[in-house]
C-alpha cells in the first residue's frame, strides 16, 4: 500500500522517458532491461510458473536475505498466496556485508527468531509496487508496518548541499534496480535492510517485550 504525497505529473515525465537498452535470460526466463526510471535500471522477468521460480530466484539472487525470509511461515505464506500481486524490497550482497560480523549472527541465532522474523516482515508488501509508484509516494505500508520512501540525495558534504539523483530510499536504503516478476511482482533491489534500526534493540532476547 502507498503513502501518496508527490502529485502524478511527476509520475507522468518519468514514465514517459523508459528506454528498453538490453534483453537478456535468465533460466529460461525472458529479461528485458529499461532505464530511465527512479532506480536507474528495471528489469523483466516473465516467468511461467512465478511460486516456485520466484523462490529459486531469490535463493539463487539473494541468498542472505532469503536465509532470514524464508524461516518466516506467515510472510511467506502471504506472498506466494497474495492474489493481487507482491512487491520484496531485496538486500543485495553488500548490505549483509555492511551489517557486519555481530548482526549477522544475531539474524542466525536461535533467540532472535521472532526480532528476525519482524524484520524480514518489513520487506513485503503484498501488492505490486512499481519504482514510478515508489517515486511518487512518501512511504509505503508494509507487512511488518510503516516504511518512509524519500527522494534519494547525491553530492553535498555531512548532507547538506546535496541534489535530488532521482532515486529513491526506503527506510534510509537506495532502490539500486528494480525487477518486475511475473505479471504482478515486483522486486526492488537494496543497498540496506529497509526495516526499522530500532528491532536491533530487541536482539538476543527470547521474545519482544509485549508481543504475546
Amino acid at each position: 500500500m502507498l503513502l501518496r504525497s508527490i502529485v502524478v505529473v511527476c509520475t507522468v515525465v518519468v514514465a514517459n522517458a523508459f528506454q528498453t537498452v538490453v534483453h537478456q535470460k535468465w533460466g529460461g526466463v525472458s529479461r528485458i532491461s529499461v532505464a530511465g526510471h527512479p532506480s536507474g535500471a528495471i528489469t523483466r522477468l516473465h516467468a511461467e510458473t512465478p511460486g516456485a521460480e520466484l523462490e529459486t530466484y531469490l535463493k539463487e539472487q539473494y541468498p542472505s536475505f532469503m536465509a532470514v525470509l524464508s524461516p518466516n511461515e506467515k510472510a511467506m505464506k502471504a506472498l506466494m498466496e497474495s492474489e493481487s500481486g507482491f512487491t520484496i524490497f531485496c538486500p543485495n550482497k553488500e548490505a549483509f556485508e555492511s551489517l557486519g560480523e555481530k548482526k549477522r549472527e544475531q539474524l542466525e541465532d536461535i533467540r532472535n527468531v521472532e526480532t528476525t522474523d519482524n524484520i524480514g516482515s518489513y520487506h513485503i508488501i503484498c501488492e505490486p509496487v512499481t519504482a514510478t509508484d515508489l517515486f511518487a509516494s512518501g512511504g509505503v505500508i508494509t507487512l511488518g508496518g510503516t516504511v518512509i520512501v524519500e527522494r534519494s540525495v547525491s553530492g553535498g558534504f555531512f548532507g547538506v548541499g546535496g541534489k535530488e539523483d532521482g532515486g529513491v530510499t526506503i527506510g534510509g536504503s537506495k532502490v539500486v534496480k528494480s525487477i518486475e516478476f511475473g505479471s504482478n511482482g515486483i522486486l526492488h533491489e537494496t543497498d540496506g535492510l529497509v526495516s526499522p534500526e530500532l528491532l536491533w534493540r530487541y536482539m538476543d532476547q527470547l521474545r519482544i517485550p509485549g508481543s504475546k
